[in-house]
């Protein structure tokens, strides 16, 4: 039967479909192949007949009745199954975070495909660690999963859920996550500014759940990048995903280099995929305090995810574009790109300089096109007890007491232990999409230290919104795979990844790098004694220097779009 035809006799069937009473079968135990049950929710379109199916695997409890989105794919003609995973709510078992999802995801699927109302066929959708379960399933090549579709979930432990490209751990989200799902619950979750502050890292699990938590003590145990999170990556095992894969990211969301790495990786080796980058946080919404990216900045999420599954699980539609469809904030436009970055982009480099010195808005800190001859240097001192505070940027994932965004950063540009480095305002627009880098000549007086950097957009009216940023713990300075000794003065020249954006300097708009060594509580405090972090409870204050100009061509690295 052709495509025409299928798709004929689907509009047939869907016609049907909705003026018939959706079954729902609640609570039902799907064995596992160690006896452990893991309990389900079902909806189908009908009492009877086979169906596609959609299914989504979580930790934060199944959906218990039809909710508008989950009527979407009903009203699709889908079946769909939620479900609680091992040791969550309903479900049987002891959780163990990652290492489960493999296995009860295989066998998830293949008990679907046994049951009377199933055609065999099957998609997954949800984001987050539902999306990274997605990851686990399809990594087992079981062949009834036909496409998936995860959203803001990255795809590297270590870099996105623990621990940062720069080596930082990502205090806010990993605690506040962990006293969430995990306390006991007639205890209410301990205060955040408590949380945040507790010392030492490797009893904070403790202090926030009464138990040691087996996941997070190996974390701790693991600050570098060694065996124990290689295996447990998805970007390092793509070569296993076979499938159609959409993936759904925010620019303000944790993990959105991670989730465009992920597509460039599939689309390298040929596979069927799409990403859809929006002005959104970790909830998939342009709403965020002190953003307004107009009506256009929202999209019918759920409706190119039944438009993916059309395509690839029911084949009743041709497949959508594998592009990535990505919004420009600035122009608040979307686009459209076969390539990431796309074609045309180049990097500039802008130097940055300062006479005076560069502490605080008050300075005289630049970013120029040249670099400076004379050779200067910034200084200013680190006190781990009186930490930069994170505004807004790419966190996670409760944004009622974290909140992500484009927030202004003259609050913390005051302050004389960040330096601002700005350009001259801009004549003619200027367009940037992709990775954000830069190089910085520095030196510490601790052994161990952090550098952060912060790109910030400066409208007429002096409104300073961060872009993106980034940090690199000094002593991973040559690889984030094992520390390297720091020796105490010595001049250091650094790489930052600094993130990903998709944005446009308006003419009049000046562009601004704020360097500092805190980001807190987005990452840990680096306490600057150089002992191993998760055992530290002691505290020093670390004198810190950037150089610029001459030989120490400290510069921030844009990735312009010249045909835009």
């Amino acid at each position: 039967m052709g495509r025409t035809a299928i798709h004929s006799a689907l509009l047939v069937f869907l016609n049907t479909a909705c003026f018939a009473e959706p079954a729902i079968s609640l609570h039902v135990k799907v064995p596992m192949r160690d006896g452990v049950k893991l309990c389900a929710n079902i909806f189908r379109p009908a009492a009877s007949g086979r169906f596609p199916v959609v299914l989504q695997r979580t930790p934060y409890r199944k959906v218990p009745e039809l909710t508008a989105g989950l009527r979407a794919f009903i009203d699709r003609g889908y079946a769909v199954v939620t479900q609680d995973v091992r040791g969550r709510y309903d479900s049987e078992g002891e959780f163990h975070q990652f290492l489960q999802e493999r296995n009860d995801g295989e066998d998830t699927i293949a008990w679907i495909t046994r049951q009377p109302w199933s055609d065999g066929r099957i998609g997954m959708f949800g984001g987050s660690y539902v999306g990274m379960a997605q990851w686990r399933a399809a990594l087992s090549g079981h062949p009834a999963l036909k496409a998936i579709s995860p959203a803001v979930a990255g795809g590297d432990e270590y870099m996105d859920r623990y621990y940062s490209r720069g080596g930082g751990f990502r205090l806010a989200h990993r605690l506040r996550w962990i006293a969430e799902n995990f306390k006991p619950p007639e205890q209410s979750v301990v205060d955040f500014d408590k949380m945040i502050t507790y010392l030492p890292l490797n009893r904070a699990d403790r202090f926030l759940t009464g138990q040691v938590i087996d996941f997070y003590q190996a974390a701790m145990s693991h600050p570098s990048y060694d065996d124990y999170w290689r295996a447990l990556s998805t970007r390092l095992h793509l070569d296993q995903i076979k499938l159609p894969v959409q993936l759904e990211a925010g620019w303000y969301d944790n993990f959105v280099e991670s989730d465009l790495e992920v597509w460039q990786a599939l689309r390298a080796a040929g596979r069927p995929a799409r990403i859809i980058v929006g002005p959104w946080g970790h909830n998939l919404s342009p709403d965020m305090p002190q953003a307004d990216f107009g009506p256009q900045a929202r999209q019918p999420l759920r409706r190119t995810e039944i438009e993916w599954f059309d395509a690839w699980v029911r084949q009743s539609a041709p497949p959508p574009p594998n592009a990535v469809r990505y919004f420009v904030m600035g122009a608040n436009q979307w686009r459209e790109s076969a390539s990431w970055p796309p074609e045309g982009t180049a990097p500039r480099a802008l130097y940055l300089s300062s006479r005076k010195g560069a502490q605080s808005l008050n300075g005289d800190g630049r970013l120029q096109l040249k670099n400076p001859r004379k050779s200067g240097i910034d200084r200013y001192d680190y006190d781990p007890r009186k930490a930069v505070p994170t505004l807004g940027g790419a966190v996670c994932c409760n944004a009622k007491v974290f909140p992500w965004g484009p927030f202004d950063q003259r609050p913390v540009e005051g302050r004389r232990d960040v330096l601002v480095y700005t350009s001259d305002r801009l004549k003619e627009d200027l367009t940037i999409a992709g990775a954000v880098r830069v190089v910085l000549f520095v030196a510490s007086s601790a052994p161990d230290t952090d550098f952060m950097a912060k790109l910030v957009d400066v409208d007429p009216a002096g409104r300073a919104s961060i872009l993106c940023d980034g940090m690199l713990r000094l002593r991973y300075r040559e690889s984030i795979d094992r520390p390297t000794r720091y020796h105490p003065g010595s001049v250091e020249r650094i790489e930052i990844d600094a993130g990903v954006v998709s944005n446009v300097f308006k003419s009049g708009h000046r562009i601004r790098l704020d360097i500092s060594s805190s980001n807190f509580p987005k990452y840990d405090r680096n306490l600057n004694t150089g002992r191993p972090q998760a055992e530290e409870k002691e505290i020093r204050t670390a004198r810190q220097e950037v150089r610029h100009g001459g030989q120490s061509a400290s510069q921030l690295i844009l990735p312009v779009v010249k045909n835009p």
